[in-house]
């Protein structure tokens, strides 16, 4: 028997999580995988994931490590860091449902602010990382 692979189940059950929240889709235009051109800010996307085996004696597991990106055309950074202290109140040590596979454990892992350096500079960027692990169910 093969370990399910959780990676698209985890990013649905994220992507669940966050748009499904009425006090964080009050705070943002969206919640996107893919953006579209004309989407308005602020908004997060559902970014890049790495998954890597975690398993233990006699069954299989996976650690997902997801990265979540808020995107804000507001001076300064306080937009994206309220929008990013929601998202880590949604996700972190929060349980999800995730399909096929058992919801072990969500951990924040980092987060950082960045300024768009393109011209005119006025876009503002929180990268945040969260670590979901999971075992077959």
């Amino acid at each position: 028997m093969t370990a399910p692979a959780p990676m698209l189940p985890v990013q649905s059950a994220v992507y669940a999580r966050l748009k499904d929240d009425a006090t964080l889709t009050a705070m943002i235009g969206g919640v996107y995988d893919y953006v579209p051109e004309d989407a308005a800010y602020p908004f997060v996307v559902i970014g890049e994931a790495i998954e890597t085996p975690d398993n233990r004696h006699g069954g299989y597991g996976r650690e997902t490590v997801i990265t979540l990106h808020s995107w804000s055309r507001y001076q300064g950074y306080s937009q994206v860091l309220r929008i990013g202290a929601r998202v880590t109140a949604l996700l972190d040590h929060q349980p999800l449902t995730i399909e096929g596979v058992a919801h072990i454990a969500t951990r924040f892992e980092f987060s950082q602010t960045l300024t768009d350096p393109e011209p005119p500079g006025d876009i503002r960027h929180l990268v945040q990382r969260f670590r979901i692990v999971t075992e077959q169910s």
